[in-house]
């Protein structure tokens, strides 16, 4: 019987140099590998070039590099970039480079599926299949990094967790990917210019908070009354908003960092006086901002996007109540680059 290879970046760095000198070879050899498996993003062990091929061969005969494979590259005239990502099991995920003047942002997934049942979602018409490991989510971000330096001859400036999956219902993984993408042995980004959004799960938001993260909180809250968010997001029966004011004015007492809340009006569902007037209370409850996304339809069901009349009574509310308020205008929509609603996330 096969027995399967470990995937070698599931090791730390300790672990690697552990393993050379158990092989009798010297732990320096530890450092090289995971050099080159991190900063220099080898695929496979041959592109190892410092590292002698009896060395090579006995990485390869106990591990494998499980790298991703940008399998189809969209582009659209907005010079928004999607990629359909195939993972070493052949599962397909997606990714998302969103340029504007000044910045480009990745938008990467976290799972294959999704945990959670919002009705509004592409992806979550998918059952979730698996967690992604840390290796295949930095593996998106690096690949956009390139994507970057390619089109806008720019390095990537700024990742959002917001495509496939629920980043909180994978925390441990997203948290070594993150450790990884800001560590200087990695790709050194700043955690400043990272947001991870949640549909909101109170208790990992309070952990997140207790771990001390760096990095941005968005929340996908599309209403703040409790009956129209159960009937949008019926997972939120278990977190109700009480829970996830709670856990936000947790995590503004613990980081001092704000909030961004992700909302989408949409007609006859969140238009109205009743929906606006909570979400600007809602909104007082800790410092934040409020990005108002443009719907991009999935079909021609219920959730379809509300009127501009409907947006801007949402812009005067907050705004008069010195709640800052933007609009988000979907991207890439003529080659329908969204993972969920990753594209009006930019």
């Amino acid at each position: 019987m096969q027995i399967e290879k470990k995937d070698i970046r599931a090791l730390t760095k300790e672990q690697l140099r552990n393993f050379f000198v158990a092989n009798g070879d010297k732990a320096f050899r530890g450092n090289q590998v995971y050099e080159w498996l991190w900063q220099k993003r080898a695929h496979t062990f041959e592109d190892m070039t410092n590292v002698s091929k009896e060395t090579r061969a006995m990485l390869e005969a106990n591990f494998v590099i499980n790298h991703i494979k940008v399998d189809t590259l969209q582009r659209s005239e907005d010079g928004t970039v999607k990629n359909a990502v195939r993972l070493h099991d052949d599962l397909i995920v997606e990714s998302v480079l969103i340029p504007t003047e000044t910045r480009t942002t990745a938008c990467v997934s976290s799972q294959v599926g999704c945990s959670l049942d919002c009705n509004f979602c592409a992806t979550a018409r998918l059952k979730r299949m698996r967690n992604l490991e840390p290796g295949e989510i930095y593996d998106q971000v690096a690949a956009i990094d390139n994507e970057s330096r390619l089109y806008y001859d720019r390095p990537l400036s700024n990742i959002v967790f917001m495509g496939m999956g629920e980043p909180l219902m994978n925390y441990p993984n997203v948290m070594k990917a993150i450790d990884m993408i800001t560590s200087t042995e990695g790709l050194g980004m700043s955690p400043k210019r990272i947001t991870v959004s949640t549909s909101g799960i109170p208790k990992m938001i309070k952990k997140m908070a207790d771990d001390e993260v760096k990095f941005k909180l968005a929340v996908s809250l599309h209403s703040a009354v409790e009956e129209i968010r159960n009937e949008i997001m019926p997972f939120t029966k278990n977190f109700p908003l009480t829970d996830l004011r709670e856990s936000l004015e947790y995590w503004y007492r613990k980081t001092k960092s704000k909030v961004t809340y992700e909302y989408v009006v949409w007609k006859g569902i969140n238009d109205d006086k009743k929906s606006i007037d909570a979400l600007v209370k809602f909104c007082k409850y800790v410092p934040c901002k409020v990005n108002l996304i443009e719907y991009n339809p999935i079909d021609d069901g219920m959730f379809q996007q509300a009127s501009e009349e409907a947006t801007n009574a949402y812009i005067t509310a907050l705004a008069k109540s010195n709640i800052v308020a933007k609009v988000r205008r979907s991207r890439g929509k003529d080659i329908d680059a969204a993972c969920g609603q990753l594209a009006n996330k930019s």
